[in-house]
């Protein structure tokens, strides 16, 4: 265990106790290790009253805090909230109310751009809030060091939303010092979303130039200027790493690899009993979707899905629509078996609630079901006495007539015409979407000869969705296998929370997970757990088409080896865990002091 120097660490994000996006995993799963090297650990986020009250427990200051609280805010109206953060270790959190220096929103964006030429002259309110906070914390930090005199003072700070209190630090009271990361630059992921191969075009992108035409360059000189000015420059993977080395100017001193808690999620063994619960719901789900059509044997179906931000390019769902299409036709010349392969999509993506066909078939099953559960001490009874008396077992002699006359007529009020719809929600304009056109284009319609099924589920898993009544991890413990071929991915927490619920999945080598991983597995190995798609500097038809064989390859599995890939996925959640990766902080921490 490395041994922490610093007294005092700041870790300053704009999602703490504000959920927006990955980095709220990072600091919330972290907080509970850092404290284990830290008695003086403060996460500082915004205070946004609603956002914060399910998180966040406000308390009394002690008096050290409390005469600098109240000194900031007599001097500037700014506002400091101090409590904790009703996560596991429970850290102490001060969250900054800054609507008091609206007024010094063009002095400010003068300020950094006469010192570090952020270019922020015509910046929207999306840029200055995230602005006035960050400095609003600068403010804080510099105050606490002076009142208290302390040293070995570390302030880290997580991407360009915060990191104008860096910058003020660089002028007011260099004696703090800074970290800065970022988990992926805003032009990185700007130009990637786009469709442009930055990996492969790296050393020929004008920073400025690009930032300039695709509209951000002031997040863009703001991350830049952060990046060049703190003590110590981190990202959370290599690729990011090169990645910011070109375009932000500086290769990064430590990489803050991304992990998870390893405890928070069920062992291999109840990953196993959570996978045949969830699949249940699943296979309900397709029962009541695709039956009132056409059977299918779901004995023999396959359950895969990808999930995550709606970026069709940047998170690969442009390649995965390509390789089920070529899937798809493949199994129609080439059948395995009776094997049909479902996959559900899950992006995280605004809708209108389910679709009311769904939920009347949804209505028609659970009438069967209940129907037959009630009935199935008779069912039973009459099963074992033909057993027992050696008589052939026949439905129409052995079971209650009426209670089958009842049945069929359930039945037939299933019975639909054409082929299953490929969205369950709402979402306007159905056949102007993006994902459905390609779907249809790749002849992927669920029509009954299609071995692979596809579902487009746009909404928030959860346990009170209406329809599959799953939340995330449930979801995906359901299933037999995730594809997350992503294009731009910095880090990527969706593969690992799919190999932490035990379920073997793809991710790339343009990915910090991936990445991270290849030094992990045994390539080649059918049961390996984790799947590399080799996407750095391939042709996309490349990317499909081995795309296409390892989800080909994997639908061949015998149920042996699927279970032996379970049992890897689920190893290899463990070399993430924070009880490793949390000590790539502590060092970064400590070289800062060095500075």
């Amino acid at each position: 265990m490395v041994t922490a120097k610093a007294r005092t660490v700041f870790e300053c994000s704009w999602e703490v106790c504000n959920k927006v996006g990955g980095i709220y995993t990072v600091v919330s799963s972290k907080a509970v290790h850092m404290l284990k090297y830290y008695k003086e650990y403060f996460l500082v986020g915004p205070y946004f009253k609603e956002r914060a009250e399910p998180e966040f427990q406000e308390e009394e200051p002690p008096k050290e805090l409390k005469d600098i609280f109240y000194e900031l805010s007599a001097e500037t109206g700014i506002v400091c909230h101090y409590g904790y953060w009703l996560i596991e270790g429970e850290p102490k959190v001060i969250l900054l109310e800054f609507d008091s220096i609206k007024y010094r929103t063009n002095y400010l964006k003068n300020y950094f751009w006469e010192n570090f030429q952020v270019e922020s002259l015509y910046s929207s309110w999306e840029f200055e809030e995230p602005m006035l906070w960050s400095y609003a914390i600068g403010l804080l930090i510099d105050k606490y060091q002076k009142k208290t005199g302390k040293q070995s003072i570390v302030a880290h700070f997580h991407e360009w939303l915060s990191g104008f209190g860096l910058l003020h630090l660089k002028i007011a009271n260099p004696l703090v010092k800074t970290i800065f990361t970022t988990h992926a630059t805003m032009l990185g992921r700007s130009l990637a979303s786009r469709g442009i191969d930055i990996y492969s075009n790296l050393n020929e992108i004008n920073s400025y130039d690009e930032a300039r035409r695709v509209g951000i360059i002031d997040k863009f000189t703001a991350e830049k200027a952060c990046a060049q000015n703190a003590h110590i420059f981190t990202t959370v993977s290599e690729i990011t790493g090169k990645e910011a080395e070109h375009i932000l100017g500086r290769k990064p001193e430590v990489l803050v690899l991304n992990g998870f808690n390893a405890d928070d999620f069920p062992t291999i063994e109840e990953t196993s009993m959570m996978h045949i619960k969830s699949r249940k719901k699943l296979r309900d789900y397709l029962t009541y979707h695709f039956f009132p059509y056409y059977p299918m044997d779901l004995k023999h179906n396959l359950i895969f899905s990808t999930f995550g931000r709606p970026e069709i390019k940047n998170k690969g769902t442009d390649i995965l629509i390509k390789a089920l299409g070529k899937l798809n036709r493949d199994l129609k010349e080439n059948p395995i078996r009776n094997r049909t392969i479902s996959v559900f999509l899950w992006p995280l993506q605004d809708n209108n609630g389910p679709k009311m066909d769904i939920l009347k078939d949804k209505n028609y099953f659970k009438h069967i079901k209940d129907a037959i559960e009630q009935n199935s001490d008779t069912i039973f009874e009459d099963i074992l006495y033909d057993v027992m008396y050696n008589r052939k077992i026949n439905v129409d002699t052995s079971l209650n007539q009426k209670f089958l006359l009842n049945m069929r007529k359930s039945r037939f009020s299933l019975k639909r015409q054409g082929n299953p719809t490929l969205c369950s929600y709402n979402i306007g304009d159905e056949f102007g979407n993006e994902i459905i056109q390609m779907l249809l284009a790749e002849g992927l319609d669920n029509s009954k000869d299609n071995p692979v099924k596809v579902i487009l589920y746009p909404t928030n898993l959860s346990s009170n969705d209406l329809l599959l009544n799953l939340d995330l991890y449930e979801a995906i413990a359901g299933c037999h296998f995730t594809i997350l071929p992503s294009y731009y991915e910095p880090w990527g927490y969706t593969p690992l929370e799919s190999i932490a619920v035990g379920v073997p999945t793809v991710t790339t080598n343009l990915s910090g997970f991936g990445k991270f991983m290849e030094k992990k597995i045994k390539k080649g190995d059918k049961s390996e757990g984790v799947f590399i798609l080799e996407r750095h500097q391939k042709t996309e038809q490349e990317s499909i088409k081995k795309l296409f064989q390892i989800m080909k390859q994997f639908a061949s599995l015998k149920h042996t080896e699927r279970v032996k890939n379970k049992i890897n996925a689920k190893q290899l959640s463990f070399t993430a865990d924070w009880k490793f990766l949390v000590e790539n902080y502590i060092n970064a921490h400590n070289i800062s002091l060095e500075k």
